[in-house]
């Protein structure tokens, strides 16, 4: 069966419900941070990222540079490449115009409905789903950052632990699938601490070279592990 545009309101209806509590969230603490509407708008209408919205805008608040920011934000959102390519792969006659607008709507969320789903994708299909779930995402920013202006500070501030929400929710799945995810996100943040408090690099490129290293490792040491396992399979 070929999915199609009524199909993708339906599959995309979780994802609208999902997002707009996290949006608002990250438009109050945008807002608390001293960014602007448009900035803040920005962030969502042009990077559309969750985990790397929350992370880049605590980064500002820290004073990190620039360099510093779009650095962390590529990395940590270098898996849509291959999430991109693998939904590519279940979609008949992509559009060349249309393969860099819908490689633009792929998230966790979406790529995660979009490749359970039963029968080929089409660009309707899609295009539905990742529009109702950016159309979340913008205007929960906006509402956010509209309400914070009538929070107190207080409350506003505590709007930070949206960031750890955000990477609970991503790992917690992960944990229950294999340990070697808490093992990756622990030996995260030693090397995070350690190269801010010990070694005094600001705390942006702590995070870059964190992501790096672990990355690496974890590359070095699983990815060895599996290939050991699949040559033990074939003998």
């Amino acid at each position: 069966m070929k999915l199609q545009s009524k199909h993708g309101i339906r599959d995309g209806l979780p994802i609208v419900i999902g997002y707009f509590p996290i949006a608002m969230a990250f438009g109050i603490l945008a807002k608390s941070g001293g960014l602007t509407i448009m900035e803040t708008l920005g962030f969502s209408l042009f990077v559309y990222a969750g985990a790397s919205q929350f992370i880049a805008v605590n980064m500002i608040i820290l004073g990190s540079g620039v360099g510093e920011i779009v650095l962390a934000t590529l990395l940590l959102n270098f898996r849509h490449f291959l999430m991109s390519a693998s939904l590519a792969a279940k979609m008949d006659n992509i559009k060349g115009i249309a393969k860099p607008i819908l490689g633009f709507g792929v998230t966790d969320e979406a790529f995660s409905v979009a490749s359970f789903a039963e029968g080929t994708l089409s660009e309707s299909y899609l295009s539905t789903l990742e529009l109702f779930a950016y159309s979340s995402w913008v205007l929960g920013t906006g509402t956010g950052f509209m309400i914070g202006g009538i929070l107190p500070e207080v409350l506003q501030r505590s709007m930070d632990i949206g960031l750890y929400a955000m990477f609970v929710a991503i790992l917690v799945p992960e944990l229950k699938k294999t340990s070697k995810a808490l093992t990756l996100a622990l030996l995260s943040g030693v090397v995070n601490s350690v190269f801010y408090y010990i070694f005094n690099w600001p705390q942006g490129w702590s995070i870059v070279i964190a992501i790096v290293l672990v990355s690496l490792i974890g590359v070095f040491i699983y990815g060895q592990e599996s290939s050991d396992q699949e040559v033990a399979s074939h003998e």
